[in-house]
């Protein structure tokens, strides 16, 4: 009886592939950034609302900083985008939707559940359509300092404002109930969702005048200050204050789109 030799059987194989660290630094800080937002939602459901805003707000920070994690050490890759995607759909949809829904949303039963819901197929159909704009071909480089509708993790940051309101007590707010605060998911799921144009942030890159630099250093260890004293306080305002910047953005966009018609005539 003969036995039939695997094809290449014998014959010596390759090596298999290699990946350096830095290709996997930006995806570990990624799965730890999923980590923080999956944790987010027990804490909330054990009624630790603190620690559970913490981790989410805690994931928005490290999706901020594993992209330029990977720009930084050369580790950019098909793979490590794709996963960031997934990432954000779980730390800035599903994650403050349950957390909100623990919060206060179970008070007014499945038309609590369906705000969530809501919410999370906004911020769904905003990541989809942030992922197609990549490719969108001939898009003017101007247009790279706005996103179109609000990006997912100030999506995630809006959408907890109810709960800075609970704990703001400094502030004398009148308690959320959950009728409203289903409300109020669902509008941020619309803004997340809609064509908007908001700050991108990217300017924050760009050079600032030597004498102004104090000046920005100053303010950033004063919100960190006020951050650290005043914590539910420094988040609702923060929330009004990106409310506020809104219409800046829609008529900075417009001039500049105004502005490259002009030329393009």
């Amino acid at each position: 009886m003969s036995h039939a030799i695997p094809p290449g059987d014998g014959a010596p194989r390759p090596p298999a592939p290699r990946v350096t660290f830095r290709q996997v630094l930006p995806n570990i800080v990624t799965i730890l950034s999923i980590c923080a937002g999956v944790t987010g939602i027990r804490f909330a459901f054990e009624g630790r609302f603190e620690l559970a805003v913490g981790l989410v707000l805690g994931a928005a920070f490290l999706d901020g900083i594993d992209g330029r994690i990977a720009r930084l050490v050369n580790g950019q890759s098909r793979f490590g985008a794709e996963m960031d995607s997934l990432a954000d759909i779980v730390n800035f949809g599903v994650a403050p939707a349950l957390l909100l829904y623990a919060h206060s949303l179970h008070a007014v039963g499945s038309i609590g559940w369906i705000a969530a819901l809501l919410y999370i197929a906004g911020c769904a159909l905003r990541l989809a359509r942030f992922n197609t704009m990549l490719d969108e071909p001939n898009r003017p480089a101007w247009k790279s300092a706005y996103f179109t509708g609000v990006p997912s993790p100030a999506g995630a940051g809006l959408a907890l404002f109810p709960v800075y309101l609970s704990f703001a007590g400094n502030l004398n707010m009148p308690e959320v109930s959950g009728a409203f605060a289903s409300v109020y998911l669902v509008c941020v799921g619309l803004l997340m969702a809609s064509r908007i144009p908001t700050f991108s942030g990217k300017t924050i890159g760009l050079p600032v005048r030597r004498d102004h630099f104090v000046w920005i250093v100053l303010v950033v260890v004063l919100y960190i200050g006020l951050l650290l004293s005043f914590f539910w306080e420094t988040l609702t305002v923060s929330a009004l204050a990106y409310y506020a910047a809104i219409p800046f953005s829609v008529r900075s966009y417009r001039r500049q789109e105004a502005a490259h018609a002009a030329k393009t005539v």
